[in-house]
């Protein structure tokens, strides 16, 4: 019978060092390298902001002198007084022409278009024996009077009805209608051989 001898003795194997002075050397190596790359990327990205902080800066210079000269140029100047009376006052000008245009156009202030137009048509009414001795037109002519003298009581409603036919007196009426004799200018009148007349007041 044989015998087997087991000569195998774990603790004679070499070992392997893994914390040796190469291994950490070779490992420091690497870390040294590492922290370069990094330093010189980190450099890198730094003078890159640099650059572009300087450019920055330099446009923000520019913009701001820009800017000032277009505030000394076109900013809010200082006003002009006198201007700003002349201005005032021909805006309170304006105001006063616009308010008298309104009363006008309002006719408050009477007839803007004047009195001719009634003279006319008395002028072109003529009724022998009538004649008128006082004319008086109040306000926008709304109140006519007149006065005069007729030869004959019956010649004044003739001479209305033609006042009538003016345009210039159309809505317009007479209320009254006064006639009287004046007996010491008739008296007067019959001495000399002339005719009488009547007065008449219409309102």
């Amino acid at each position: 019978m044989s015998q087997q001898i087991n000569l195998f003795n774990p603790i004679f194997l070499k070992q392997r060092k893994y914390f040796s002075t190469v291994a950490m050397l070779q490992a420091l190596g690497l870390l040294l390298l590492g922290s370069t790359l990094v330093a010189i990327y980190a450099n890198f990205q730094v003078s890159a902001l640099s650059k572009q902080a300087a450019i920055s800066t330099a446009q923000l210079s520019t913009s701001q002198a820009q800017l000032a000269k277009i505030t000394a140029e076109y900013g809010p100047r200082q006003k002009n007084k006198a201007l700003e009376n002349q201005l005032q006052q021909a805006e309170a000008e304006m105001q006063s022409l616009k308010q008298v245009f309104n009363v006008l156009q309002k006719g408050d202030m009477g007839n803007t278009k004047g009195y001719s137009g009634y003279f006319r048509a008395f002028s072109r009414q003529i009724v022998d024996g009538v004649w008128l001795t006082s004319v008086s037109l109040v306000g926008a002519g709304n109140e006519v009077e007149l006065q005069g003298r007729a030869l004959q009581p019956d010649l004044v409603p003739t001479y209305m009805n033609h006042l009538k036919r003016e345009p210039v007196m159309q809505g317009k009426s007479f209320g009254t209608l006064e006639m009287q004799v004046p007996q010491v200018e008739q008296a007067a009148a019959k001495s000399r051989g002339l005719a009488g007349y009547i007065e008449f007041n219409l309102h």
